[in-house]
């Protein structure tokens, strides 16, 4: 079945960051987007999404796409999210398209030179390059200091909540060379939705099982389950 059509409705959910964010593009436009400033998803997914159908006055069957963030980022929220709109799209037999994080960060900040950095924790964070849109290394998770020692001294744009976190020490050490988009930390829904309806149009329509995400780095529960196994 061909999903896209020019007034195709995508919804789009990103729990990879903190504030989280969902919305509603149509006919490859943003019409509906909000975030919250709490870090718990659980409760409130998916009551958020349904309170921003009844905002655009659309129900779940109006949706064409299910799109989502996905990852890296909080292992929790990643996983609520995901699990939430392979629930939705299952129960609506419609298409789940994930977009990475850092494709949606790269493609809110223009075509130049862009290091998406997404924040870790433990000091550490999510980071990859891009440069005219294309990835140019693959994403990795460490120090920020190591990351700007292989990114040069190139003028570089930074985005995402991991450079807003580290923005002393990215501009201390780049001496000139940096520059931040504004927000530094963008939502994320809206880009996500409309990354989607990119992929639709190239005849992209994945069922919901088919989803990956983009971990780079284990959880602890992983961890755990692993320094057990070799005792």
């Amino acid at each position: 079945m061909l999903y896209y059509h020019p007034l195709m409705v995508v919804l789009g959910l990103d729990t990879t960051t903190r504030a989280g964010s969902c919305a509603i593009a149509r006919e490859g436009r943003v019409v509906f987007e909000r975030s919250s400033d709490t870090a718990e998803h659980a409760s409130r997914l998916p009551s958020d999404l349904m309170g921003l159908l009844e905002e655009a006055t659309l129900t779940l069957r109006d949706i064409d796409i299910f799109a989502v963030a996905t990852g890296p980022g909080s292992f929790t929220g990643l996983r609520i999210g995901i699990a939430t709109m392979q629930g939705l799209a299952f129960a609506e037999n419609k298409p789940l398209i994930g977009v990475s994080s850092f494709d949606a960060l790269a493609h809110r900040a223009g075509s130049g030179r862009t290091a998406t950095w997404i924040d870790a924790w433990r000091g550490e964070v999510y980071a990859a390059l891009y440069e005219r849109g294309d990835e140019v290394w693959s994403p990795v998770v460490a120090h920020p200091s190591e990351v700007l020692a292989r990114i040069g001294r190139a003028p570089t744009l930074f985005t995402g909540d991991g450079a807003a976190t580290y923005r002393d020490e990215i501009e201390r050490e780049l001496k000139g060379a940096a520059a931040f988009t504004d927000p530094v930390a963008p939502i994320l829904a809206g880009t996500i939705a409309l990354r989607a309806t990119d992929a639709a149009r190239r005849g992209e329509a994945p069922p919901p099982h088919a989803i990956r995400p983009l971990y780079v780095r284990r959880s602890d529960a992983e961890r755990v389950r692993d320094a057990r196994a070799v005792r």
